[in-house]
């Protein structure tokens, strides 16, 4: 068992409820929620038949905690006193049973997948098109509005085309991901119901608070307002996108709570990687950093930033350190990291052609039990059929036996790997090659995997890797050419700062001066405005590196 710090052990024995703590990265948060969970339950403060609700964004999240609280609790108790989910499989829960409160037949389709993305594929639209019925979407239901209150919004001029597609879900007798919030809002607004639940859980815990919608905050406060106890980071709030709105949520926090701790010791990064990611504190809001035991890091850790003359000179100097540390320490894990998949289809290239292996973390496929279902019914994939399907979504499923899979969480993992293997199949991939792709299985995920992983950004938040290859660090790519605003600058910054605090030994950022386009043509480019704040740490470059690598005793770094 892992010996707790003195702050965890501050939140374990915090009597209040309405707890604030702000975890940076690598910092032991999830050790802290178990411990807090422990010790609200030794203390008495949540007595039977009460429960603890721990309420997180993903299901990866949610298996971490439950895992941690194995260590210091009895199965008996982790089953009968702590209810873990995701906000999604919560406002599931509340619909299926209150369903009647606003008028709803309890037995609405439930999602398990991007309906909306699918009905847009299926109508032709291209990707603004895509994305704009997605926003409009996505504006109208995380508001308290009513499915008439919903159509009514999406009647204005320039929502037709989501207006459509709502009008659809709704005479199929579907809900959205979108819609499970909304409908749960909803619902906890009726105070009888809202007293149940309250009345059910003596306290609930909320996970990276900063990827709160404010819907989402509305949801956590009927049940829990001023019980709750939120744990995240504001440097690592990178959903705006997807409706999160990480200062408002902080704000509003910060005024329900009575007490905050704040985390400043890194457990996971050396001194070189926590220099580079407190170097962009100022932008990401981000509490600046301190290595728990710096001195045991072999030569402090590594931090270079290199330049390159073009996107495929970036990828062979990659691929010819990754291939060095690999000889060193196979059994260390390397993120090669980059803000999109396009980017870095260079690096990808250049491992290809050096037959170095690599997990491809885009592939849709990070479980095992996935891994399986997938791997047997590419192995019987009857193409002849796929091609004369009216619907080639429901073909798969039939095909994955999806029917049969009764675990919540392997539906929802099997339905996005289907999406993934349907999306390659378009490109003309065979089964076979699909097949191919798919790298963990057995005793091995994506999580634990040692060697060379290829992410993004936001797949890779809550990660951790030995060393971290953040590539494509030029303007219009990180950040992004459509963060115009001063707020989506910012979330640009925070995107980059969760890349860099994935590291645990080394972090290396580089940019190309020519990047050529998906249409081949060469395009120069300028380095990102975010690099200034970066080399303000003094990382060094690519001949400091190749000194590190010489210098520096690999049993030690092999064995940290």
């Amino acid at each position: 068992m892992i010996k707790p710090t003195s702050s965890q052990l501050e939140i374990r024995d915090e009597e209040a409820l309405d707890l604030l703590v702000v975890a940076p990265a690598g910092c032991g948060k999830t050790e802290a929620l178990a411990l807090r969970i422990q010790g609200l339950l030794a203390r008495g403060t949540v007595l039977p038949p009460q429960k603890v609700l721990v309420v997180t964004f993903s299901n990866r999240a949610r298996d971490n905690i439950r895992e941690r609280l194995e260590e210091y609790l009895k199965g008996s108790v982790l089953r009968d006193r702590i209810s873990i989910t995701n906000f999604h499989g919560l406002a599931a829960r509340i619909f299926r049973a209150h369903a009647n409160v606003i008028g709803l037949e309890p037995d609405l389709m439930l999602p398990t997948g991007d309906w909306v993305g699918a009905q847009c594929r299926a109508l032709g639209f291209d990707f603004s098109t895509t994305a704009a019925v997605q926003v409009a979407l996505r504006e109208a239901k995380q508001q308290f509005r009513t499915d008439t209150e919903v159509d009514a919004y999406l009647t204005a001029p320039g929502r037709e085309s989501a207006l459509e597609i709502e009008r659809k879900r709704v005479a199929e007798g579907r809900l959205t991901y979108d819609d499970l919030p909304r409908v749960a809002e909803l619902i906890l607004a009726n105070d009888s119901v809202a007293d149940l639940y309250r009345a059910h859980f003596g306290c609930v815990i909320v996970d990276e608070f900063q990827d709160l919608t404010l819907q989402q905050l509305r949801i956590v406060n009927r049940i829990g307002f001023r019980r709750t106890t939120f744990a995240g980071d504001l440097a690592q709030g990178i959903y705006g996108f997807a409706g999160a709105k990480p200062k408002e949520v902080d704000e509003a926090i910060r005024a329900e709570c009575g007490k905050v701790i704040e985390f400043s010791e890194s457990h996971r990064s050396s001194p070189a990687v926590l220099a580079m990611v407190n170097a962009l504190s100022v932008q990401t809001g981000g509490v600046k950093l301190r290595a728990a035991d710096p001195a045991s890091w072999p030569g402090g850790g590594l931090a270079s930033s290199v330049k390159h003359e073009s996107a495929d000179t970036e990828a062979g100097w990659v691929s010819k350190v990754v291939r060095a540390i690999i000889s060193r320490a196979p059994q260390q894990r390397i993120g090669i990291l980059s803000r999109t998949v396009n980017r870095r289809r260079f690096v990808e290239a250049a491992l290809s052609a050096a037959e170095v292996p690599f997990f491809r973390w885009d592939d849709g496929v990070v479980d095992t039990e996935t891994a399986r279902l997938m791997r047997a019914m590419l192995s019987r994939f009857d193409s002849r059929r796929y091609d004369m399907a009216q619907s080639k979504q429901d073909f798969l499923l039939e095909a994955a036996g999806f029917a049969a899979v009764l675990e919540p969480s392997v539906r929802e993992n099997l339905v996005d790997a289907l999406q993934w293997c349907e999306d390659l199949l378009r490109e003309g991939l065979s089964a076979a090659q699909i097949k191919a792709r798919i790298r963990v299985g057995d005793s091995t995920t994506l999580i634990t995997a040692p060697g060379v992983h290829l992410l993004t950004g936001h797949v890779g938040k809550g990660q951790q890797f030995d060393w971290v290859f953040v590539v494509g660090l030029e303007e219009g790519v990180l950040p992004d050419f459509r963060a115009t605003t001063v707020a989506e600058k910012s979330e640009e910054a925070r995107v980059l700062s969760v890349m860099l605090s994935r590291a645990r030994h080394g972090v290396v950022v580089s940019w190309a001066e020519v990047v050529p386009s998906l249409a081949n043509k060469p395009l120069r480019k300028q380095a990102s405005s975010l690099l200034p704040m970066l080399t303000a740490a003094e990382p060094g470059d690519a001949a400091t590196l190749v000194d590190w690598f010489k210098e520096t005793n690999w049993s030690d770094i092999a064995a940290r």
